[in-house]
Formats: structure tokens, C-alpha cells, sequence
């Protein structure tokens, strides 16, 4: 079956097989948290984006080539629930952003920013430091050499808007960086995968930016 991006908690991972890189998107908990699973063709290397919960089932998608590094990316506490269990299971590195690290439930390996890199075997993720969700929210950019860019967003983008805020200060932040660091430089046909729900595209969503903007949130 193609890829459709859409899973549900305890149902079956959804699986795109690009040039140099697998990924495998499911959902976990009663807050319909994603979870990817990158694994480079080239050397077998996996990468994990969110052990938001349900080890169980994070670590039998993982199976038996192991786990060389887990992001996180962000602090909120339903998007790293399973990450001391991962970590000890598999001695994966830790990666998250700058801003955040200090509030997550293991010591961070790696604190990252914008335009630093994260490895996944021969393939190079960029961190986009996204700021109004939570200070140190971070995105990852695969900008596939032989394809359509691929990104990561946790809760900074959904279709349909930004991430939730808390106050004036940082919805104009976050919209701020996300109109600037992801629309502006990025071309329509990126999909985006975010921390919740169903993946989306650049192209689908750009039309709507100003109304994000006017309605504030």
C-alpha cells in the first residue's frame, strides 16, 4: 500500500520507503502521539524521533538492528514518556534542543540548534530551532538529494496552523519562525510530518499562513 501518513494508536505502522532512507510512522498513547523510526539503506543505522510512550511497542518497531540515537523534540511530557526505557534498552545517544534539554527525564547527549546536523547513518537531518511552542522546539530537514524534502515538525506545524502557544509573545515567535525558516525557504512539495495526527505538505498549507497570523493561534 502507498504511504498515507495516517495511523491510531495501537494500529499498524505506515511505511515510506525513499531512495536512502525508510521511515516508519505510528501512533502511540491516548494523545495520538507520533512516532518515527528513520533506518538509513546504506548502513542500517536507525534514528528515533519521539519516544513519546508505549516502549513495548516502539522497541519491537526498532527490532534487532538497534537504535543509535533517539530526538527529542520537545519538552512536553507526552512526547518522551517512553524515552528512559528506550535509552536503557538500546544505549542510543540522546539528542534534543539546546533550550529544552535540562527538562527531560534522561541527560541529554547531544544539545542542538539551529543549522547543527544529527546523523542517521549516510543521512544528514538539519535542526531548525522553531521558538513559541516551547523554547527549544526543534524541527528535522531531510532534504532528500533524490527526491522532495521531508520534515519533522514535532508540535511547532500541523495542517492547519502552528503549534499551541501560551501567550502573544510566543505565538508571534513561533509563527514568526515558522513562516521564515520552514515557508520561506522551503518549496510546496515538502511533506511534514508532526508530533500528532496526519501529515501534510508545504504546498497545502502556505495559503492559510495569514490566516494564522490574523487569528492568532
Amino acid at each position: 500500500m502507498p504511504y498515507s501518513g495516517k495511523v491510531h494508536p495501537g494500529g499498524r505502522p505506515d511505511v515510506r520507503e525513499l531512495a536512502k532512507l525508510v521511515i516508519t510512522k505510528l501512533s502511540v498513547s491516548e494523545m495520538d502521539n507520533n512516532v518515527y523510526l528513520l533506518r538509513c539503506r546504506q548502513t542500517d543505522d536507525q534514528l528515533l524521533i519521539d519516544a513519546a510512550d508505549d516502549a513495548g511497542t516502539i522497541l519491537e518497531v526498532v527490532g534487532g538492528d538497534g537504535l543509535r540515537t533517539v530526538v527529542t523534540t520537545h519538552r512536553h511530557w507526552d512526547h518522551h514518556r517512553a524515552l528512559p526505557e528506550v535509552v536503557t534498552a538500546t544505549g542510543a545517544e540522546t539528542v534534543a534542543g539546546t533550550d529544552d534539554a535540562d527538562e527531560l527525564p534522561v541527560p541529554v547527549d547531544r544539545r542542538v540548534t539551529d543549522g547543527d546536523t544529527v546523523q542517521v547513518g549516510d543521512c544528514t537531518l538539519e535542526v531548525i530551532h522553531l521558538v513559541g511552542h516551547t523554547p527549544g522546539s526543534i524541527a528535522l530537514l531531510y532534504d532528500d538529494p533524490d527526491g522532495t524534502p521531508h520534515l519533522f515538525t514535532g508540535d511547532s506545524l500541523f495542517p492547519g496552523g502552528v503549534g499551541k502557544t501560551w501567550a502573544p509573545e510566543d505565538f508571534a515567535s513561533l509563527v514568526e519562525d515558522v513562516s521564515t525558516k520552514v515557508f520561506d525557504r522551503l518549496p510546496d512539495e515538502t511533506w511534514f510530518y508532526p508530533g500528532h495526527g496526519a501529515d501534510s505538505t508545504l504546498g497545502e498549507q502556505r495559503p492559510h499562513l495569514a490566516e494564522w497570523r490574523d487569528r492568532g493561534w
